[in-house]
């Protein structure tokens, strides 16, 4: 009986910890207006660099390191990319995994309902499955910020995004999501 007990103890103060994980997250993700960081972006072995700044709902500006230079900019309803080149690429954000990641709404209401998977001991991962896309979103254990995501981009490769130096709830630039005019 003792250990009928101990077992029910250890699974409702697991129970505890995960809920807790998520209330600390949706506290912290509704708390947040925007955010700037650095990113490290691995797709199919391939890495880049680059400091981004997302601002909710569904506006992201990334500045790729000098070896790409290249940008991607969101104003909320279409997502570009243009290289040094002067190649420009111009996609509906709803077609891309981005439409849900930069929905703090939409990631709310997902975590509710998802379970806490803890990787590494450092971060909580949710994985969401939305209209065909896996989304893998990770979040620091300790401060609970946006540590990451993993998905497929819009070519079916696989990309994971790292976060760091993240600063929240910046002074923005105007027109810093306007969308870069075709050369």
């Amino acid at each position: 009986m003792l250990k009928y007990f101990i077992i029910i103890f250890f699974l409702n103060l697991i129970t505890y910890a995960n809920a807790n994980y998520k209330e600390k997250i949706i506290n912290k993700l509704k708390n947040t207006n925007n955010i700037n960081f650095d990113f490290e972006q691995n797709i199919n072995g391939k890495i880049e660099t680059g400091n981004c700044i997302i601002e909710y709902p569904k506006k992201i500006f990334c500045n790729y390191s000098l070896s790409n230079e290249k940008i991607l900019v969101s104003n909320g309803k279409s997502l570009v990319i243009k290289t040094k080149n002067g190649t420009y690429y111009r996609y509906p954000i709803k077609r891309t995994p981005l439409n849900y990641i930069l929905s703090k709404r939409f990631l709310i209401e997902e975590i509710k309902n998802l379970k806490v998977r803890i990787v590494d001991s450092r971060l909580i991962n949710f994985t969401i499955f939305k209209d065909e896309i896996e989304i893998n979103i990770f979040f620091d254990k300790i401060n609970h910020n946006l540590a990451g995501w993993q998905t497929l981009d819009i070519y079916q490769n696989l990309s994971i995004t790292y976060l760091s130096s993240i600063k929240k709830n910046q002074i923005l630039k105007k027109n810093i999501f306007k969308l870069p005019s075709i050369n």
